[in-house]
């Protein structure tokens, strides 16, 4: 940024501050014991299992046992551990590794995993019934390499048959049967399975095992997802790699207790010094010229931008389940203000490409890759959806998803994958960091290339309000002007809040040099760092970092670099949060609630790749030296999510869908009252726990998306409380409106219309045939919302009305009223091509409706004409004469 007057404000909160300031020390450690525990029952040869067989019907007739009760009782005793500690086992598994490392085909690799110690003894203990399972389920030579694998990995409770996790002292009235309970179970499924009578048994299947079809097909499934993540997590060691990093970060967190937490941080990060600073930001706040010169540069670029969604993640917080089928939902499908979250992530998108369009006089359709998951069956309702909205009339070929592997759920006290029945481990996403690896194994890199991109913007579908105004455009807008290869968006961080925050690092390098870079510290790891959650009040220094919001510009080439890595580098900032309960239900329904985790890496963090090195420790300003930067606006600009659902009875609407729907009123109060438009403001959340909003107001963004557009469209005006105003339509003119009471208006073409491509897809023409309306001296009166209804949710856009002013444009219609109060309840619906005026007559209303002429039915009798001047928008307002 060399050039002073283009080089952006630097807010510096205190510049330089120091928080925290490691050096090496030394520390006595201590270690965890894992427990490796053997199976109850494993696949068994039929000689063996006719011997269990006729014991247990001995046991049956002496007993009388025909039902057994589900009542869970108490717990058995773990099996000891096979080894005093994790560095045994962690040395064990990386010395298997660092031997298949070398191995370079199948046959050594296979060669090397039998010579294991864990992997012979299994096989020997079980080696008449196992032999004939896997020939009869027709296991090739990569399939039993990843069951050897398994085994290895110490988890080969998940391959055996009335296995029951024990978890410690966990769930002590609920979770783990008696040895003697399970035997009974094992009964029960080994006479259900055979046709017992007088003689003894018949009917038994030729592969002598207790599998059936159900059983047969868990574990085919179990295949595909230990070879998805044999093959993804390739860069650590496949299943095993997966299992030391396990066991090396438990074993990190016990340490952790007991060693000076300057050494461990310090080690992990392969330095002899660290220190945080609170970072320089690029403040959207102070500056509005050169905000509104970022947001330019920022649609000037977007051909050469793309948009990336991780959308994979469970979202288990929001609780979302489809009120017909009972199915648990993604967070992407969360009907938020009237539309899923992820329709309002491509309408936010369109509306930055209508601004493009108005502006330069060119279409601009930005190629938009998602990750999806198999949790919730994301990626199917995730497919779906875009189906059946037609691609948003963007064309499929401008949509890339791609699935992420899910990955085993571990024991919060071993590391022990957790299992709710033979082959079925429970399994989540792992983590949006997995998206950089996942997008170069998938190609969406040399997609984005093929489709001319550089850049993209990153954005997560819970956040609502991060294309509000400038936030998104200035931040790629920086990168893209001056060659970034990370940005984050930011703003002030509300203490306790489940949010990271953002730091620039100073790191000495044991070759003596210095690194420098903003980076991110999730609030999972804020007591690794020995960072304080508490409020700014009681911890003055934490409220000087931005919050880490997951708004993100990256080089899209930078970015590849570090996915295409061969080691742990394309995982940036692996991390195993055992603060969370993994709940499931077993094999006989019973309910689970453990301690646990599973392996995560975070995507923010790929901006420890990219630190800017220098000879000798730096001193004063260093923002134009760096690759990674910050844009910082107010906090309801940037953030505002929906991913938790609201508790009953609780006072806390942050992240939940109740709060993010009031950021957005709030977001419309500063809009409109820039506008010299009179309405109430906005209170603290708590005001609206168990009452509804003050109104309820809903802007298309395609509006501006900028407010200095979108300002032109409105003046003068006032909107009472208790009132809806719903305005979803692009080419708007307000020019002193009352509202008391609702009004809406809808536009079938809001930025455009469709037409159909080589393909038959209907794609969006930006600015062809829009509805249009115009409000000019009217006051709308009627009793809208019923507000005393019980069954609205606002935040759903969900409500009863008594009345309405609704007006309903087809095609290309238009609606126009001036000098006139239009009371009462009314819907105008103005067919496609047509134009319906409205003023006061004689009695009461006047209304005349008209066909357009042909020569203006493309453009309309009236648009809005975009200029730039400098680094402004300015509007007119073009009549188009009609002959």
């Amino acid at each position: 940024m060399a050039n002073p007057q283009a080089s952006p404000i630097l807010h510096h909160p205190q510049n330089h501050l120091s928080l925290f300031h490691f050096r090496t020390t030394t520390s006595p450690r201590s270690f965890s014991s894992l427990h490796f525990r053997k199976p109850l029952l494993f696949l068994s040869s039929s000689s063996s299992f006719s011997s269990k067989l006729q014991q247990s019907e001995q046991q049956c007739n002496n007993h009388q046992v025909r039902h057994v009760s589900t009542v869970p009782v108490e717990y058995s005793t773990p099996t000891p551990p096979e080894s005093d500690d994790f560095l045994s086992e962690i040395d064990r598994l990386k010395s298997l590794l660092s031997k298949l490392d070398v191995s370079k085909d199948l046959r050594r690799k296979d060669a090397v995993i039998d010579a294991d110690s864990r992997v012979r003894r299994f096989f020997s203990e079980n080696r008449g019934g196992l032999s004939k399972v896997f020939g009869y389920l027709g296991l090739n030579s990569n399939e039993m390499f990843l069951v050897k694998c398994v085994i290895a990995a110490g988890q080969e409770h998940a391959l055996c048959m009335n296995y029951e996790e024990a978890f410690g002292e966990e769930e002590e009235e609920y979770t783990v049967r008696s040895s003697v309970k399970n035997a009974l179970y094992a009964l029960v499924e080994m006479i259900e399975r055979f046709d017992v009578n007088s003689s003894g048994y018949k009917g038994r299947r030729e592969m002598g095992t207790v599998l059936d079809s159900e059983e047969i097909a868990h574990f085919r499934k179990f295949l595909t997802f230990l070879e998805e993540i044999e093959q993804f997590y390739d860069c650590i060691g496949g299943i095993i790699g997966y299992q030391v990093m396990v066991l090396e970060l438990l074993h990190q967190s016990s340490k952790r207790r007991n060693t000076n937490r300057s050494q461990l941080v310090e080690e992990s990060l392969g330095c002899q010094y660290l220190e945080m600073h609170t970072p320089s930001v690029l403040d959207l706040t102070q500056e509005e010229d050169y905000a509104s010169q970022a947001a330019l540069w920022g649609i000037e670029g977007l051909p050469d931008l793309g948009e990336i969604y991780p959308l994979g993640g469970a979202a288990d917080r929001l609780g979302l389940i489809d009120s017909e089928t009972g199915e648990c939902l993604p967070a992407a499908m969360l009907a938020h203000c009237g539309r899923t979250l992820l329709e309002g992530l491509i309408r936010d998108l369109q509306a930055r490409e209508f601004l493009y369009f108005k502006l330069y006089g060119k279409q601009c359709v930005t190629p938009v890759a998602i990750m999806t998951s198999a949790a919730k069956n994301n990626h199917e309702h995730v497919s779906s959806l875009c189906e059946r909205l037609k691609w948003f009339g963007r064309g499929q070929s401008n949509f890339r998803l791609f699935e992420q592997p899910l990955v085993p759920a571990v024991s919060a006290e071993d590391g022990q994958w957790i299992v709710s029945k033979p082959f079925v481990p429970v399994s989540k996403p792992g983590g949006h960091g997995v998206i950089w690896k996942l997008a170069y194994d998938k190609g969406v890199f040399n997609w984005f290339y093929d489709h001319g991109r550089k850049g993209a913007t990153v954005r997560q579908v819970s956040n609502v309000v991060a294309a509000t105004d400038v936030t998104l455009l200035a931040l790629a807008g920086i990168g893209l002007r001056y060659n970034k290869k990370l940005g984050f968006a930011s703003c002030k961080r509300n203490a306790g809040a489940t949010e990271g925050i953002n730091v620039l690092m100073e790191k000495k390098n044991f070759d003596g040099k210095w690194e420098y870079g903003i980076s991110c510290i999730e609030y999972t790891e804020f007591d690794k760092f020995g960072i304080s959650n508490r409020s700014p009040s009681s911890n003055g220094l934490q409220a000087d970092f931005p919050a880490n919001t997951n708004i993100l510009y990256v080089d899209l080439h930078s970015a590849e670099l570090i996915g295409s890595s061969s080691n742990a580098k394309s995982l940036p900032n692996m991390v195993l949060n055992t603060k969370k309960r993994i709940e499931y239900l077993d094999q006989y329904g019973d309910y689970h609630s453990v301690m646990g985790g599973r392996l995560e890496c975070t995507m923010q963090n790929i901006a420890d790749n990219f630190f800017n090195k220098f000879p000798s420790r730096c001193h004063g300003s260093l923002e134009d030296k760096l690759d990674t930067y910050i844009v910082y606006n107010e906090r309801r600009k940037v953030t505002s999510s929906a991913k938790k659902k609201k508790p009953h009875a609780s006072a806390a609407l942050h992240q939940t869908p109740d709060g993010a729907l009031l950021d957005i009123l709030r977001n419309g109060y500063d809009l409109l009252t820039e506008c010299d438009i009179k309405l109430p403001m906005i209170e603290a959340n708590d005001k609206y726990v168990d009452s509804p909003p003050p109104y309820l107001i809903l802007l298309h963004p395609a509006l501006g998306p900028l407010w200095e557009v979108s300002r032109q469209k409105f003046k003068v005006g006032s909107i009472s409380s208790c009132s809806e105003l719903q305005l979803e339509i692009a080419e708007f003119s307000w020019n002193n409106v009352q509202v008391d009471g609702s009004l809406i208006v809808t536009a079938e073409n809001a930025m455009g219309s469709t037409t159909p491509n080589d393909n038959g897809e209907p794609i969006l023409q930006y600015g062809l045939r829009c509805g249009k309306c115009k409000l000019h001296n009217v006051n709308v009166v009627n009793r809208g919302i019923d507000w005393n209804s019980k069954s609205n949710v606002y935040w759903r856009n969900d409500v009863n009305r008594l009345e309405t002013c609704k007006i309903i444009l087809h095609g290309n219609a238009e609606f126009e009223a001036s000098n006139v109060t239009i009371e009462g309840h009314h819907v105008f619906e103005v067919p496609d091509g047509h134009k319906l005026k409205i003023t006061s007559g004689n009695a009461g209303l006047s209304i005349n409706l008209e066909a357009l002429k042909e020569e203006v039915m493309e453009t309309g009798s009236w648009y809005w004409n975009y200029q730039l001047n400098g680094s402004h928008i300015h509007l007119q307002q073009v009549e188009v004469s009609q002959s």
